[in-house]
């Protein structure tokens, strides 16, 4: 998948975005019930669509928006870097083996006696 480039400035990606407004609810009293304070923006480029509806402000909600849209274009942008195997160093060899010959003593003792396995 490609990177997602963004704009460095809010201005510009808000001319990428497509903003939407809505009433909100929940806390906030009448200026929430009344007024469309809640947005949604959707990046257009990338596809990328957030929302928010915390502050009691559009604009605050706006700013919200552009900060959740960056976070998530870093998200997307993100690649592991590829793992270099190492070699198992000799001690932890011998330590493995030492494990299992101890394991092997302890269950060769939990056997019934008098049953004659090949060893």
């Amino acid at each position: 998948m490609d990177k997602i480039v963004l704009p460095e400035s809010d201005e510009e990606l808000l001319k990428e975005c497509d903003i939407e407004t809505f009433r909100s609810g929940g806390k906030g009293g009448q200026n929430v019930n009344k007024v469309e304070t809640a947005v949604r923006l959707r990046h257009r480029p990338s596809g990328i669509v957030t929302s928010s509806q915390v502050h009691r402000s559009q604009f605050k909600n706006k700013m919200e928006c552009i900060k959740k849209i960056r976070a998530k274009a870093e998200e997307l942008n993100y690649e592991e870097p590829e793992r270099i195997p190492t070699k198992v160093p000799q001690s932890v060899k011998r330590e493995i083996l030492k494990n299992k010959t101890r394991n092997s003593v302890k269950k060769t003792l939990r056997r019934k006696p008098g049953l004659n396995f090949e060893e």
